[in-house]
């Protein structure tokens, strides 16, 4: 069977959900825009214009900031636990992986409930270490949403450490033997073989926890401040608003978050693109 054909045939395999994914998210996503463009309003004449992201003024790029922050610093601690996580379960500690099992199946709802009662002001750590008089930081809903980066990395720590460990067990293995074999050392073997096996994977799953908290809503609302508000929390409010007026300007809190992922996904495919994994 030529190359050409098996890449048909795989091509075709796929093609059913490739068209339903489209026509879902395609049309989602359309109707969005258009309606952040004032296109599709639900009063009145469609118009093209921006007044949706005029109308939300500085609110909307301090959002954009926040989000950016919130998302990279989860994401980069996420990145790091999971993939310190995966190289002890290949290590042998076992145990590593199956609490990242663990943790994986913990709703992100369930989750900012349990890191609220651990490090609210009267949460159980202030209270087993004796700060419940003012001493302890105000790390739910304070100034730097230190409980949100904290709920976002433990829980997506736990999809990259799955991740990559699934990667590297059926790789690097054989690989990390070679390399000992010629006489390199624990820690070159480490930055010359597993690294480069577990980048890709890294990549690839630490694009998606990007996603994800860029598009969450729970997270930030129950663990954050009130202001200044994610782009997910911004949208959500306007959206439930009883003023169908800010239906538009929800569309374009959308359309910026929207945005932000395609734009990581896009720099993490050309990453993923130029690994020897790709080919």
């Amino acid at each position: 069977m030529s190359a050409s054909t098996k890449s048909f045939r795989g091509t075709a395999a796929v093609l059913p959900a490739v068209v339903l994914v489209v026509l879902v998210v395609g049309g989602g996503l359309g109707t969005v825009v258009l309606q952040s463009l004032g296109l599709m309003p639900l009063v009145g004449t469609p118009e093209l214009s921006v007044d949706a992201y005029s109308a939300l003024g500085g609110d909307l790029w301090r959002s954009v900031v926040l989000t950016l922050s919130i998302a990279i610093a989860s994401t980069a601690l996420a990145a790091v636990i999971g993939l310190a996580a995966a190289l002890t379960a290949l290590s042998g500690g076992r145990a590593a992986l199956v609490a990242a099992g663990v943790t994986v199946t913990v709703p992100h709802l369930i989750g900012a409930a349990a890191m609220a009662l651990l490090l609210a002001d009267s949460g159980m750590l202030p209270r087993i270490l004796g700060l419940t008089d003012g001493g302890w930081p105000e790390l739910v809903g304070g100034k730097w949403w230190i409980a949100v980066v904290a709920e976002y990395a433990w829980k997506e720590s736990a999809f990259v450490a799955v991740v990559v460990a699934g990667t590297l067990a059926t790789r690097v293995a054989a690989f990390d033997e070679t390399a000992a074999t010629l006489g390199a050392g624990r820690w070159a073997r480490l930055r010359l073989v597993t690294l480069p096996l577990a980048r890709p994977a890294l990549i690839a799953s630490a694009a998606i926890a990007f996603a994800y908290t860029v598009g969450s809503y729970e997270v930030a609302r129950i663990l954050g401040r009130p202001y200044p508000e994610p782009l997910s929390v911004m949208a959500i409010r306007l959206f439930t608003s009883i003023d169908l007026e800010t239906r538009p300007q929800a569309a374009a809190a959308a359309t910026i978050a929207t945005a932000l992922t395609v734009v990581v996904a896009a720099v993490a495919l050309h990453y993923l693109r130029r690994s020897a994994a790709w080919k």
